[in-house]
């Protein structure tokens, strides 16, 4: 039996997605500009994503773990793919048997890939001062490397959306005292947010994820990304509620005065979550509506006074810029969007 369609809805721009990743290939200058399309692409669908993305021209991919890889679906012998991750005991035959290549972060995977590898090309991470992922430049300069077949060696700017934070001078020095020392066919530091930070940056190959997907990752980004995803949900039933009546779980909410409420199929089960209490709205007929009341799992309720025609069964859009969402909830853009849940029907316009 076919199931039913569902009541939530994301409504992904793809000309948006595109104008974002061309806004950030511009910003590149001479660099090759990538996407980073883990978490099943920020949330939006890897393979979709990655799809459109290649068609414009972006030509390197980037994901998590070698589980990630199933998402993307076949792809062009072109197109790279780099495991950011890179590679445990448990990947080896995983990668062996792809093409993509792992980035390989510690001395123990620096090994297991050379003895297995038989010379195949990889990445490599230097931790330049974030203290995450990568081998430290004593490492990388110490002969670990030598022999290997290293297509980007990379690292990751700690700081990069706080442009005045004198870390991102002091991770660019380092790194570009690596450039002389450990041969590669490209180097690569900026994410988004190292984008912004001007064409020093940028090296031969920028990674971009966030800003991609409408999120802002530095100030000179504000205003120049489209908005790319745009929640909708169906209303399970409208309601009268009279004043002095209270809303939701807690009766956080009393109505000042007799008003029109709809439940929407929305909850924080959805990635919307309860700090969207006393922040969120909704547009109901192109008015926006606020959500009332707490936040629970499976729904919400809007205050529709504004919009008396809303009724059981309508869509009403969600307000989710990102940007905006953030600085009201203080979720952070990446949470907004990669939260989002498996119950959404996503569909690209």
């Amino acid at each position: 039996m076919t199931s039913p369609p569902s009541p939530l809805r994301l409504d992904l721009d793809g000309a948006a997605l595109v104008a974002n990743w061309r806004w950030f290939a511009a910003r590149a200058g001479r660099a090759a500009c990538g996407a980073a399309v883990k978490a099943d692409g920020y949330g939006l669908g890897a393979r979709d994503v990655t799809r459109r993305l290649a068609e414009a021209g972006c030509r390197d991919f980037y994901v998590a773990t070698w589980g990630e890889l199933d998402a993307l679906g076949p792809l062009p012998a072109e197109l790279g793919v780099s495991v950011l991750h890179g590679v445990r005991a448990e990947d080896m035959d995983a990668a062996l048997a792809s093409t993509a290549r792992p980035v390989l972060n510690t001395p123990a995977m620096v090994a297991r890939w050379r003895e297995a590898a038989g010379g195949r090309p990889c990445d490599v991470m230097i931790d330049t001062g974030m203290n995450r992922l990568g081998l430290t430049p004593e490492e990388a300069r110490s002969g670990l490397l030598d022999g290997l077949v290293i297509d980007t060696l990379m690292s990751h700017l700690a700081c990069a959306d706080e442009p005045e934070s004198a870390l991102n001078e002091r991770q660019l020095f380092v790194f570009r005292g690596l450039k002389g020392a450990i041969p590669a066919r490209r180097y690569s530091l900026a994410n988004s947010a190292g984008v912004c930070l001007g064409q020093r940056y940028a090296l031969d190959l920028v990674r971009p994820g966030l800003g991609l997907y409408g999120g802002t990752p530095g100030p000179a980004a504000a205003g120049r990304l489209a908005q790319v995803v745009r929640p909708h949900a169906q209303v399970v039933q409208a309601r009268s509620v009279p004043a002095g009546a209270t809303i939701g779980y807690g009766a956080t909410f009393t109505a000042p005065r007799p008003m029109r409420v709809a439940i929407l199929n929305l909850g924080y089960a959805d990635g919307y979550l309860r700090a969207f209490g006393g922040n969120g709205h909704a547009l109901a007929g192109g008015v926006a509506c606020p959500l009332v009341g707490r936040v629970s799992m499976d729904l919400i309720a809007i205050d529709v006074t504004d919009a008396p025609d809303t009724g059981e069964g309508d869509w009403l859009a969600l307000a989710y810029d990102l940007p905006a969402a953030s600085q009201a909830t203080g979720l952070s853009q990446y949470e907004l969007l990669t939260g989002l849940g498996r119950r959404y029907l996503r569909r690209w316009t």
